[in-house]
């Protein structure tokens, strides 16, 4: 059973820092691009970011550039999502997902074939 398994969401004030964790089982990442997403209540989920399958190319939302870093460890089957200076829009839901091929080509999340459960990122005073 192919799975994503988000990890380290939580509680964090604006400013702070928070590394997510996305862990596959079930398969290798070596041929999956991955994304990011994030959903905020009432809002429609977002692409955040994306790393192609082997770490060479990735891309970022306009309203997380020069705060998140995505990066991935092949080797250890996890994709990372650093976010630095957090803040109260930020707030939401992370899912990673994987696509399958080298490249992301965009957000389409149809585009996507496995996703994560999700995990809570709130930022607040």
């Amino acid at each position: 059973q192919l799975q994503l398994v988000e990890s380290w969401g939580g509680l964090v004030q604006p400013g702070g820092s928070l590394r997510l964790s996305c862990t596959a089982s079930g398969f290798t990442l070596d041929y999956y691009a991955i994304g990011w997403f994030r959903q905020a209540p009432g809002k429609e989920r977002e692409g955040v970011s994306c790393i192609s399958s082997r770490g060479g190319l990735t891309d970022y939302a306009d309203s997380v550039k020069d705060r998140f870093t995505i990066s991935r460890d092949n080797a250890q089957n996890t994709i990372y999502l650093q976010m630095n200076s957090l803040k109260a829009e930020d707030t939401a839901v992370y899912y990673c997902a994987a696509r399958e091929g080298r490249y992301c080509s965009g957000y389409l999340s149809a585009a996507f074939g496995v996703w994560g459960q999700g995990t809570q990122v709130t930022v607040s005073s």
